[in-house]
């Protein structure tokens, strides 16, 4: 694998993204394994357990990790790396932007819980748009995407908000 990829930040949005790629101990330790070496699903699920699955899906969903089929015992499996070495962040944002979204990095878990379950309900009708969301929400579409990268269990796709 080349050396020095760097992931560009230059969407306040993807802050989010960068914070919680490592905000849980197991999230961190996931991160570190598979920087070290490639890991299968089932390598992470037996060292991490479940919190270890969904840590990585999170980071898979955010583009963090790259993939490659690999020859086991087992067959043949998807093993994972990180893609990235170094994060670049360049961003010029209006000061209002910055402030949501640094409230939704720095949220309390519950309150982000319970946005999350608003959303996760809205989310259920597979035409849900990113427009509508905020209208019923009552809150900017910064605000809204930044608590979709935060989540574990939502994603962004073209317009839409969809439950993973």
């Amino acid at each position: 694998m080349p050396g020095n990829r760097i992931k560009v930040v230059n969407e306040i949005g993807d802050l989010v993204s960068v914070f919680y790629s490592c905000n849980t101990e197991v999230k961190k330790n996931v991160f570190q394994e598979i920087t070290k070496k490639w890991c299968t699903l089932e390598e992470i699920e037996e060292k991490y357990g479940e919190e270890g699955v969904r840590a990585l899906k999170y980071l898979e969903n955010i583009k963090f990790v790259e993939t490659q089929w690999i020859n086991t015992e087992s067959g043949v499996v998807r093993a994972y790396h990180t893609y990235y070495d170094l994060f670049q962040i360049t961003l010029s944002i209006p000061i209002l932007e910055a402030s949501e979204v640094l409230h939704v990095i720095t949220m309390p878990d519950d309150e982000f819980k319970e946005w999350e379950s608003k959303i996760i309900e809205l989310a259920k009708d597979k035409n849900t748009f990113i427009g509508y969301m905020v209208e019923k929400l009552g809150i900017s579409q910064i605000m809204l995407r930044a608590l979709i990268k935060r989540s574990d269990r939502l994603e962004i796709k073209g317009m839409r908000v969809e439950v993973m």
